[in-house]
This record gives structure tokens, C-alpha cells and sequence, in this order.
């Protein structure tokens, strides 16, 4: 996921519902985020990741136990929730394709996991980690990124449910489970993933339609590149940055190119959610993604042009940014 992409305020929304539904007054999960509660119910409202994290943040700390609330969070996520998003999910041709649709377009919902697909001899495996989540949040945001996959398996298809491994040890409780996976999942694997079998990922879904897929899709890469244009100092400053990726200036130098001081670039873009290293490293993330689809550069090329030194640290970058390494990126999507 990219951090800097704004997304629905609906996530948010879910997660007020579920506070109070918690015994947790709504007003206190919005402690400290900037968000004003009466603004969230606009259909246009956004959020950045990290408010929407900040939510989380204050719902898990007031509830006494919060395992499995991950869970009973994620079943709260259907189709309608996403909009476009999940119309364009309902109208493709099969569930191999909604896969795809739905990695391709994965900044347009409001997972915090890293889902990586994995190829098996019996299907397809979703595998869900959070690196950039704190360690103390890890079990909610996974936990209700796999229920939300789930959730939106079931609006797909109608069953039957994938199979799902928890990364995590079984609560003493486990209702919640049983109800979101459609049975007890396997836990304490060593990651969570969902597994979904080839005898059902190439058979038509119900609702399948191949122009409105292709009117969907073309209204989330719309969607997906307006939410993802920069405004205010850190579109000015992913500008210069552009200009010269191979050689990107320095913070300071930067500040002097925008004839303010360093210390109001750091302010500035702090109080824009962001700073002047996450900007570097998206310029260098969105610039990697289009020169590896040309397939005109090599990854050596592409690390070059980009400014690494040694390919190897241009190919952990990517790792972090996307979850695959450069050359695994570009065959999964040509």
C-alpha cells in the first residue's frame, strides 16, 4: 500500500461502528487524529492510512482484550463499501481475474497488509503481512484484512469459503472466527494466507460483465490517480525531485530551491502527514513501478536512473515498497 494515497473515510466510518458496538464512546477513537466526526459521513470524504490507523490505534487500546476485534471488524467490510473498487471486483469475468483487479487496484481499499500472490500446485495463495504497522496493532490490521477478503469472496462468489491459515495463536474465544472464515482456521501458521483452489477460480461468477468490468476498471485508475496526485508543499517538492531522480537534492537544498528554511520543510510536511525521506522513497516507488511495466529498462537500468548504486539495494527497496522483489514485480504483471 502506498502510504501518501488518501482513501474512503467509509473504513473509518466502520470503525466508529464497531467502537460503539465495543462499548467505546466513537468521540475517543477520533482522539488526536484531526478528524471531525460530522465531516465522515459525506459520500466524497477522505482520510489519509495514517489517520485511519490512528482510529485504530485508540479502538484497540480501549477494549480490556482486543483479540479477534481484527475479525469482527473485517466482517463489517462488504462489496457496497468500496465503491467503484467493488463494483469493478463484481463484474469480472472470474475470481482469478477479481484477484488481479483487486491487486492492481489495492490503494483504492483499506488494508494496511501487504498481500502477496503466491502460485501453488493447487491454486492461489493470498499471504498477508504488515512491516510498516506497529508489532502491537499487527493481529487487528492482518486479521482484518483477511476477514475483509473473505467477506468480499463470499459477495463474489457465494461459497465456498477459501481455506485460511492465522498467523497467530487461537484465542480462547474463537466465535469470531468461525464466523468470518465460514470455519475454524488453521492457527499458529507460520503466516496467515488465504488459499483458494483452481476448481473455483476460473468458473464464471454470477454477476460477471465484461463491459462493465472494463468501465470499472477505467473509473478506478481514474479514481486511483486523482486520490494519488500531490497538492500543497509536497507536491512541489515531489516536482523537484522528479526533475532529476537519478541525482535527487538534498532536504536542505530543496528548502533553498523553495526559498523557505529546513526547519519549515520538516514542519510543513509533517503537519501534510508526510516528510521530505517518505517523499523521496514514493517518487522512487511510483518512477520503479512505471519503468519496470515499460519493459524497455532493465532493473540495473532502472536502479541507475533512480540513483542506487548497487542494483541489490535498489532491489530491497522495491521488496519493502511492493512486497516482491524487481524482476518477480514485472513478470506477476505482463
Amino acid at each position: 500500500m502506498d502510504w501518501s494515497i488518501p482513501r474512503s473515510a467509509a473504513g473509518v466510518v466502520l470503525l466508529l461502528g464497531l467502537a460503539e458496538a465495543s462499548g467505546v464512546e466513537p468521540s475517543a477513537c477520533l482522539a488526536g487524529t484531526g478528524l471531525d466526526a460530522a465531516e465522515l459521513g459525506r459520500p466524497d470524504a477522505e482520510v489519509s492510512p495514517r489517520q485511519e490507523l490512528a482510529v485504530i490505534t485508540n479502538l484497540v487500546d480501549a477494549v480490556d482484550d482486543p483479540t479477534g476485534l481484527g475479525v469482527t471488524a473485517g466482517m463489517r467490510y462488504q462489496l457496497t463499501t468500496y465503491g467503484m473498487f467493488g463494483f469493478a471486483l463484481l463484474s469480472s469475468p472470474t475470481l482469478r481475474s477479481a484477484i488481479d483487479v483487486g491487486l492492481r487496484f489495492l490503494d483504492l481499499t483499506f488494508v494496511f497488509s501487504r498481500i502477496t500472490q503466491v502460485e501453488t500446485s493447487d491454486g492461489v495463495e493470498l499471504l498477508l503481512t504488515a512491516p510498516d504497522v506497529p508489532e502491537r496493532l499487527r493481529r487487528f490490521v492482518i486479521e482484518r484484512d483477511a476477514a475483509a477478503v473473505c467477506a468480499i469472496h463470499r459477495d463474489l462468489t457465494g461459497g465456498p469459503e477459501p481455506a485460511v491459515r492465522i498467523g497467530f495463536d487461537e484465542p480462547a474465544d474463537n466465535t469470531a472466527y468461525r464466523a468470518a472464515f465460514g470455519a475454524l482456521p488453521d492457527f499458529g501458521a507460520r503466516e496467515t494466507a488465504i488459499s483458494m483452489a483452481n476448481a473455483h477460480l476460473d468458473e464464471p461468477l454470477p454477476r460477471a460483465d465484461t463491459h462493465a468490468a472494463a468501465l470499472a476498471q477505467g473509473q478506478c485508475r481514474e479514481i486511483l490517480r486523482s486520490r494519488a496526485a500531490r497538492s500543497g508543499l509536497a507536491g512541489r517538492v515531489l516536482d523537484i525531485l522528479s526533475d532529476d531522480p537519478a541525482h535527487p537534492p538534498t532536504a536542505d537544498a530543496a528548502a533553498r530551491t523553495l526559498a523557505i528554511s529546513p526547519r519549515t520543510l520538516r514542519h510543513r510536511l509533517a503537519a501534510e502527514g508526510t516528510s521530505y525521506r517518505n517523499l523521496l522513497q514514493e517518487m522512487r516507488h511510483r518512477l520503479a513501478e512505471e519503468m519496470l511495466l515499460s519493459g524497455q529498462l532493465t532493473v540495473g537500468e532502472t536502479a541507475q536512473r533512480l540513483g542506487y548504486v548497487e542494483v541489490s539495494s535498489f532491489s530491497q527497496a522495491f521488496r519493502r515498497w511492493t512486497g516482491a522483489g524487481p524482476a518477480e514485480f514485472r513478470r506477476s504483471r505482463t
